[in-house]
């Protein structure tokens, strides 16, 4: 089963650049915007376990109730690791509004993800894992990063694939949009 995994990390490890050109802030470099993907709008969240921070069983279903933006990353994938720093500071500055967590889908699992986050010293994130790539699987996303939004309902409403600076204007509004939905009397 192992080599069919790393087997199949290796479509993300194209995507997942190693050596990011760096964006005049030194943040995520410009070029590695993300897309959004609307196409799996309206999806249930999958109802697959992985570990949460403290060792225990997690799954996002019980996020439920609240807005979740999910991110799957890697400490070996460079576009992820410019973007944690932004998503710790959307993390931040969104507090109640919007529950994020991070999963990382490092096969090393706590090992290699523990010091990463100690030596980044993040204020907000949490590190969830995810060592057999369950949720890549089950998102079908071959894309390291990938961002998820789901809406309280626990309804998928756009995906980013590949890096975003989630401090920027494109990331805001994005959410916004997500959050404060069109009404029909708005639309009509």
């Amino acid at each position: 089963m192992r080599p069919l995994i790393v087997l199949l990390l290796a479509i993300p490890l194209a995507a997942c650049d190693s050596k990011p050109a760096s964006s005049p802030q030194g943040g995520v470099p410009a070029e590695s915007v993300g897309t959004v993907d609307i196409a799996s709008r309206g999806k249930e969240m999958p109802a697959i376990p992985f570990t949460a921070p403290q060792g225990g069983p997690a799954t996002l279903s019980q996020f439920r109730g609240k807005p979740l933006m999910v991110n799957l990353w890697a400490t070996w994938c460079a576009p992820c690791v410019a973007e944690m720093p932004t998503l710790d500071g959307l993390a931040k500055r969104e507090g109640d509004r919007v529950r994020l967590i991070v999963v990382s889908q490092d096969l090393e699992g706590a090992k290699v993800v523990t010091p990463f986050f100690k030596a980044k010293g993040f204020t907000t994130l949490q590190p969830y894992l995810d060592q057999q790539n369950v949720l890549m699987q089950a998102l079908r996303t071959e894309t390291l990063p990938t961002t998820v939004f789901y809406d309280a309902k626990g309804k998928e409403q756009w995906r980013v694939l590949g890096a975003m600076d989630w401090n920027g204007d494109r990331a805001k509004k994005l959410i916004d949009d997500a959050l404060n939905p069109p009404t029909a009397a708005t639309t009509s």
